[in-house]
């Protein structure tokens, strides 16, 4: 990359400083955008686990909604942005690519563990022939991954308390 192009793709994404503070502008620019400023990352992303719960909880009463919740497709943390009408979707990639690595990799632990449930239920659901065992299914999946929604949230509220190797050990 030459010096012209590397100061360029600095000015368009400035990084925080290296002690991980950033400057009140910067941390403005965030709020107003719904990514929490100390842990570069947004909550709007958890809609996308929310969404399949929604679907999951639907199932018990109406299993038709299985069907439903079988079009859920995993989505990465830059795919969700990418693909949603997100007003500041750039940003909320840029910011959690330069967030604390160690709070990025907790996150993405939760996810990667949610997404793994949801996915095997769904495979699991897709073999079910009886609308019980799919019901049973999805209250299984939602009771396991409500609870990890929860956490990844503490997280990117700058909960650092969040030990998530204690709760996935449980």
């Amino acid at each position: 990359m030459t010096s012209t192009a590397a100061t360029q793709l600095q000015s368009d994404f400035p990084m925080p400083p290296p002690t991980g503070r950033i400057d009140e502008a910067r941390a403005e620019q965030l709020r107003a955008a719904n990514i929490n400023p100390r842990t570069g990352l947004a909550t709007d992303y958890l809609n996308h686990f929310n969404e399949a719960i929604m679907l999951l909880e639907m199932v018990p009463d109406m299993p038709e909604c299985a069907e439903d919740f079988l079009t859920w497709t995993p989505l990465s943390y830059a795919e969700h942005f990418w693909a949603s009408n997100f007003k500041a979707r750039d940003l909320a990639i840029e910011a959690y690519e330069c967030a604390d690595p160690k709070v990025r990799a907790n996150f993405d632990h939760l996810t990667a563990t949610m997404t793994s449930i949801l996915t095997a239920v769904g495979k699991a659901m897709r073999e079910a022939q009886q609308d019980r065992t799919r019901a049973t299914l999805a209250e299984q999946a939602t009771a396991w991954v409500k609870p990890l929604v929860a956490l990844a949230g503490g997280i990117i509220n700058g909960n650092a308390e969040v030990d998530v190797e204690a709760v996935m050990s449980n």
